[in-house]
């Protein structure tokens, strides 16, 4: 058992070197130096039998405390900001090594009783399994990330659904003509009618849209390199996009009083709620600026692009998603075919 030694600050050190292992910290007194040396001993002799550290009143709260810090600066979305905050209220004094099934089914009854849907709860289960994941992989820490996807899994035995509805809500040309019409009359700071026309031709999302700066174009090429959203991969994810015709045009419109910086210098959420207020005022009901790219991406096919050349221009990277967007009608395959005679 390694001794601590008391420094000239009256402070008292001490030095661990086990197993092949070296720790070294300062405490304020000689028991809290003894009672650290004597848990990490203890967690190191664990390490060697099991593989795996059992530390003492380890909590779920004190889990996500380490887990949020080691992902420090990196992105994190709200929903997951939000469900990992809900497990803390509702979980946090549980030990991270006593959760069991029944505290989790609790869980589940107390998120439904506060009005949360399937869709939701199965996510907070997710972000408790990746805390489980993490804490058992990469911190070795003793637990059981099953108990959170087993009870995940069983969601819909319980009659919640754990997918979202697709939504295929697309605008109508008279929708289209109104809101054009609206802000063509009204004033505003954002060009609201040219970057609908532009969502429409590129089917780019709202913050890809807002995010297009000038150095990003290649001209000559007809293409924006930019970082897309890819929900499997929190690092950048940069892509060469190729810019349809119309879209091309408005990026040179554009660039002409944009020469260097954004296109677009507008808070992509400001867009969308700007969006959402014409809408109503103008009597047009359920329809979102996202939907702008559901409308592009479904004009794309219809255009006669096959998938993977669809997905050059979405960014989708899971072909799959992409199949409910191919709403084709016989028409348009006859077009297809008439104008390649």
């Amino acid at each position: 058992m390694a001794k601590p030694q008391q420094l000239p600050s009256g402070k008292w050190r001490i030095q661990i070197r086990k197993n092949g292992i070296y720790r070294s910290k300062t405490f304020a007194s000689k028991k809290a130096a003894t009672d650290w040396e004597a848990e990490l001993s203890r967690q190191v002799e664990e390490v060697e039998s099991t593989g795996y550290v059992r530390p003492k009143h380890l909590t779920i709260s004190n889990l996500i405390d380490l887990y949020m810090e080691s992902i420090k600066g990196k992105r994190s979305g709200r929903s997951k900001r939000f469900s990992i905050e809900k497990i803390r209220s509702l979980l946090g004094k549980v030990q991270v090594e006593n959760l069991n099934p029944v505290q989790v089914r609790d869980f589940i009854d107390r998120r439904e009783s506060e009005g949360a849907g399937g869709v939701t709860i199965a996510a907070d289960l997710s972000y408790l399994a990746v805390l489980l994941k993490w804490a058992k992989q990469v911190r070795y820490i003793h637990c059981r990330p099953e108990i959170a996807t087993e009870a995940r899994g069983a969601l819909e035995q319980r009659g919640l659904r754990t997918r979202s509805k697709e939504r295929n809500r697309m605008p109508t040309q008279d929708e289209l003509d109104l809101l054009y019409a609206y802000w063509r009359e009204s004033k505003g700071q954002i060009p609201m009618g040219q970057i609908a026309r532009f969502a429409l031709a590129s089917a780019m999302r709202q913050g890809e849209i807002t995010s297009i700066t000038a150095e990003m174009v290649d001209v000559e090429g007809r293409t924006v390199t930019m970082a897309r959203k890819d929900p499997r991969r929190k690092e950048e994810n940069i892509q060469t996009v190729p810019m349809p015709p119309v879209a091309m045009e408005i990026i040179r419109e554009q660039m002409i009083m944009h020469s260097v910086g954004r296109l677009f210098p507008y808070n992509g959420r400001s867009v969308s709620a700007r969006f959402t207020r014409t809408c109503k005022k103008l009597g047009i009901h359920d329809l979102r600026f996202h939907d702008l790219r559901h409308a592009a991406t479904v004009s794309l096919f219809r255009a006669g692009l096959d998938i993977p050349r669809v997905a050059m221009i979405t960014g989708h990277r899971d072909w799959k998603n992409l199949k409910r967007y191919a709403d084709l009608q016989p028409s348009d395959v006859h077009s297809i075919l008439d104008g390649a005679k």
